[in-house]
């Protein structure tokens, strides 16, 4: 990028606007747009314009040498994608209506590509026979597709994005440790290059499949993922990952259970109050059907049930809430006094809160009926203990037992130890040293690409715009004109100048632009560095000021070119 030519406002195809767009919601979403670096297409679909695809492809070039270090190899991999292999492992019906499918002319059953796992594995099974042929790292910089039900956030969450993923292939479980190690490290090294404030997090598989997996996680207010920080030891996790161990209680001293009246009490709430207990004595029973059936989901009255970590625990199956029929021909289930006791034909599933040896009030599955005393594994049994509440602020660290402290973030990264789930699916071998076929071992690993950019503009931005880091700003420096043709003649001298020592330059030579609207410009772009040609320019002294901090001096050109090439 040295000594690439200046680059002049009055020639830039960028257009800043004073007022946010009237759907933004969030920070980055108003000031990439008022700043003239994207621009929406359609519903989930931006087109980069050229300041932004100046701070994109710097990311990109970020990872790029990351990934090359670790002796990672290149690749460009298709978008548009044939069925027949997400159908061999199963995600052309997981991924549901979020994934793109479409037909050719033919009939031809197509998808545009959220993910290619099963792709890489394919071209690694074609291109490599032999253990001698790996370990082998391939990545990609792509394009990703997600038919977003509600695209929101601006580049943050959209139906089209720029992505990074890279597989790694090994004979050994030690190797698939190693890859996945290299990567933790690399992406450690790009999320610290790019300056982002980020979190290494404990999370689930997903659909992507796998055991071990962590994300990357840039806390910011408009994140969508919540995760918990412990401020006692470096515990941290997704909130979906956390999990407790079960702790069983010893019942003997709990009297047999015995069945209340509680007229119209259907709801934990006036069941509390009725009896003058805590809710956190209740247990709440939610029913669910997964694939039709009806299952119990058991938690304490005081918590909320998460539906994600259920449908996470059913996955692939459908979960969905049970309806006013379903209790139709069922005489042991009755709405707002279920209880596990007695239930017919129900899998139950309880979080490890309900523990063996536990006493519960709960419903007596009678109409105005509870029943106190309920002992798990005494009175009920359990089919699978599942972390299935909603984690709040100050549970339990699941490590120390310190308090956890919530945050909302942006998921940056990803990165997953897949095993053999794609390699048994489409049957990846190689030739081991005795001669028989070797199961091939596979790591899967993303970073959004294009995320990244909100992300930053979300940390990093003020009140006054976005304020970039120097190795992803669009420009080194901005130089203004203030406005009289003396001052634009030093702006232009100064920035070839700064062009010829290296730097990148963006000169404001507007003609007709008030020097109000130019500074406050410089100021909503948010190169790191800004150069004044003011009020002095007749002695040949500019204003330097800091973008981030504010600070402000007077230099001469040669000390200006000096300071910003040293700096």
């Amino acid at each position: 990028m040295a000594n690439a030519p200046v680059q002049r406002m009055s020639q830039l195809m960028a257009k800043t606007l004073r007022d946010d767009p009237a759907d933004a919601e969030v920070l980055s979403h108003k000031l990439l747009v008022r700043a003239g670096y994207v621009r929406r297409t359609a519903a989930g679909v931006w087109s980069w314009l050229p300041l932004g695809k100046k701070v994109l492809a710097n990311v990109e070039r970020i990872v790029r040498e990351e990934m090359d270090a670790i002796g990672a190899q290149e690749v460009l991999l298709p978008a548009l994608l044939p069925k027949e292999p997400y159908e061999a492992t199963g995600r052309w019906e997981e991924y549901g209506p979020e994934l793109f499918r479409l037909n050719d002319r033919k009939g031809g059953d197509y998808l545009l590509g959220p993910t290619h796992e099963e792709i890489f594995t394919l071209l690694v099974k074609d291109q490599c026979t032999s253990y001698k042929d790996l370990p082998v790292i391939l990545y990609q910089i792509q394009t990703k597709f997600r038919d977003e039900a509600r695209p929101r956030a601006g580049i943050l969450r959209g139906r089209e994005f720029l992505m990074k993923d890279s597989y790694s292939f090994d004979t050994e479980d030690e190797g698939l440790a190693a890859s996945y190690a290299l990567h933790r490290q690399a992406y450690q090294k790009v999320f610290e290059r790019l300056g982002l404030d980020y979190r290494i997090c404990a999370a689930t598989a997903g659909a992507m499949g796998g055991s071990k997996s962590e994300e990357f996680l840039a806390p910011a207010e408009a994140g969508e993922d919540t995760f918990a920080d412990c401020p006692n030891c470096d515990f941290a996790a997704n909130t979906e990952a956390i999990t407790y161990a079960l702790q069983p209680v010893d019942p003997s001293a709990v009297p047999a259970a015995e069945e209340i009246p509680t007229p119209d009490t259907p709801t934990i709430e006036t069941l509390a109050a009725s009896l003058g207990v805590p809710a956190s004595a209740t247990l709440k029973n939610l029913l669910v059907k997964v694939n039709g059936e009806i299952v119990a989901v058991g938690v304490p009255g005081d918590r909320e049930v998460d539906m994600d970590k259920v449908e996470a625990h059913f996955a692939p199956a459908a979960v969905e809430l049970v309806t006013a029929e379903d209790f139709t021909g069922r005489p042991d289930l009755v709405r707002g006094y279920v209880g596990p006791q007695g239930l017919e034909k129900v899998t139950y599933i309880a979080d490890p809160r309900v523990a063996p040896g536990t006493a519960w009030i709960t419903g007596a599955n009678k109409e105005n009926t509870h029943a106190k005393n309920v002992v798990a594994g005494r009175d009920f049994e359990v089919d699978a203990h599942v972390d299935v509440v909603v984690v709040r602020e100050g549970d339990p660290c699941p490590k120390c037992g310190t308090g956890l402290k919530l945050d909302r973030a942006i998921e940056i990264g990803h990165i997953f130890q897949l095993g053999r789930k794609y390699a048994d699916a489409l049957k990846l071998d190689v030739l081991g040293q005795n001669g028989k076929p070797v199961r091939v071992t596979m790591g899967s690993y993303g970073i959004g690409v294009s995320r990244a950019v909100a992300a930053l503009a979300e940390q990093s931005a003020d009140d006054k715009g976005l304020c970039w880091p120097a190795e992803v700003a669009p420009a080194d420096v901005h130089v203004v004109a203030a406005g009289k043709a003396l001052q634009t003649e030093l702006a232009l001298d100064v920035s070839e100048k700064l062009r010829a020592a290296g730097l990148r330059v963006l000169v404001d030579d507007r003609a007709g632009v008030s020097p109000g609207v130019k500074f406050t410009d410089s100021e909503l772009i948010g190169v790191p560095k800004i150069l004044v040609a003011g009020r002095r320019s007749a002695e040949g002294v500019l204003e330097l000021k800091d973008r981030r901090t504010g600070e402000r001096e007077e230099l001469t050109v040669d000390e200006a070119v000096a300071r910003l090439t040293t700096a």
